[in-house]
């Protein structure tokens, strides 16, 4: 059953997309996050390892808020590494186990490409696709992300 929720179709599918991209990107981030906490060794091993699973627990819920949003908009959620990496934004780094600082760096670096494509996808959902709600949820996420990079440019300063 379709939603009624005065959006119509077309935006729906165009919110679904956006939706399903930064899902993938989320996803991407998580499994790097996952590595790098798994890896992190040296002076600051336990801070790190602790900072990455944070980091990683809250994507977990991110994760899955975005994906019933998908569905309250009437589509059915991508779940597979195949469709998360064809739409990603996100560079993986198989077979490289950076040194922490490194780790940091490439940490902040997604979390601000994730930012900024967020950013723009709050205007496309506002502006084209009418869609309020999603506009509002992505906003909460971008300063979500906001808060985890400042963080990590914190230990880089």
């Amino acid at each position: 059953m379709k939603p009624q929720i005065g959006i119509t179709e077309e935006h729906l599918k165009k919110s679904i997309t956006i939706l399903s991209s930064i899902l993938a990107n989320e996803m991407t981030l998580y499994i790097k996050l996952r590595k790098f906490h798994w890896n992190v060794s040296g002076e600051s091993f336990m801070e790190l390892h602790k900072l990455f699973e944070g980091q990683y627990r809250q994507l977990e819920e991110s994760i899955d808020e975005i994906a019933e949003r998908i569905s309250k908009l009437g589509g059915k959620t991508i779940g597979t590494m195949k469709e998360f990496s064809d739409i990603t934004v996100l560079k993986e780094s198989p077979h490289q186990y950076p040194a922490q600082k490194d780790m940091l760096k490439e940490l902040l670096a997604d979390h601000e490409t994730v930012i900024v494509h967020l950013r723009k996808d709050v205007d496309l959902s506002i502006q084209e696709n009418k869609d309020a709600g999603t506009a509002d949820f992505l906003t909460g996420l971008m300063e979500s992300h906001e808060t985890m990079s400042w963080t990590l440019r914190r230990y880089l300063d």
